[in-house]
């Protein structure tokens, strides 16, 4: 709000609430305790429905954050969690201020990460006002490792037939490194294999420059990032098959053919689907 008053000179006519609120993407009765603020420290002066500004914005008008807040990448993370316990179920209207204190976040922060976790089908905005949970279900399983197969097939089919100058090969050679050494720490250092499997997906993905599809990997690395933690049984085995079918997918795609692989990261992907049903069954989701 103090940013948009920046824009204006003195005297001027604010905007509507209705705009204002669709501007700042939040509701209507945040947008009116933000005016009622900035009116108790005499920067505008309400008149019915009318707002004018009566002086430009200070540093000192705004809000001071809250050191224990966390980061943007970190809500992502725990709001995500939240979710795959699976403690709350599909269809529970969400309390943004309720949440916005038990996640460490300013609740304009937590409107703004929902209104873009919307567009991934996870929640949806109340007819009303506010926000309800769709949850993480077998049928969004399955649809998820649907879209993941169709991006990452495209994305190693690109890689495969870049120059070798390329700057994604130094990445990816530094990642083939890290899977090799993890191999030989497989016995009491497997649990290390999640955050790289992150890290090798989103390096595939970045290759093929399309901001849409690195949008999605977030919410995808997530989720089958947290996978990991649903079902223990297996996982040294797991984590070990899936280590080297990342290095036959880089093999593959060092060696320049597409369709190997394309063969190579169907392959495990489909290992990864099958890895992320067994672990809703235990939760008798599917």
């Amino acid at each position: 709000m103090l940013d948009l008053l920046a824009g204006l000179a003195p005297g001027a006519l604010l905007p509507p609430e209705t705009h204002l609120s669709d501007v700042l993407g939040v509701s209507r009765t945040v947008v009116r305790a933000a005016l009622k603020r900035l009116a108790g420290r005499g920067l505008i002066r309400i008149t019915g429905h009318q707002k004018h500004l009566i002086r430009p914005p200070l540093p000192d008008d705004a809000l001071a954050e809250r050191a224990d807040y966390i980061t943007l990448a970190a809500l992502e993370e725990r709001f995500l969690a939240w979710i795959l316990r699976f403690d709350v179920p599909a269809g529970t209207a969400l309390n943004v201020a309720q949440l916005a204190k038990e996640f460490s976040v300013p609740p304009h922060l937590l409107q703004e990460f929902l209104a873009g976790l919307g567009q991934f089908g996870l929640v949806e905005r109340r007819p009303l006002g506010g926000w309800r949970l769709l949850g993480f279900t077998a049928d969004y399983a399955l649809e998820l490792t649907d879209f993941r197969t169709l991006i990452e097939v495209n994305a190693v089919r690109t890689v495969a037939c870049l120059p070798p100058e390329h700057p994604v090969w130094a990445d990816l050679c530094a990642l083939e490194a890290r899977h090799l050494d993890l191999l030989t720490r497989m016995d009491f250092d497997y649990r290390a294999f999640p955050p790289l499997d992150g890290a090798f997906h989103a390096c595939l993905n970045r290759a093929v420059q399309n901001r849409f599809v690195l949008d999605f990997q977030k919410v995808i690395s997530l989720i089958f990032h947290y996978h990991y933690q649903w079902d223990k049984q297996l996982d040294r085995q797991r984590n070990e098959a899936a280590t080297r079918e990342h290095l036959a997918i880089l093999a593959a795609m060092r060696s320049g053919d597409a369709n190997a692989a394309e063969g190579a990261i169907r392959a495990h992907l489909l290992t990864s689907r099958e890895t992320l049903l067994g672990s809703l069954r235990g939760h008798q989701l599917v």
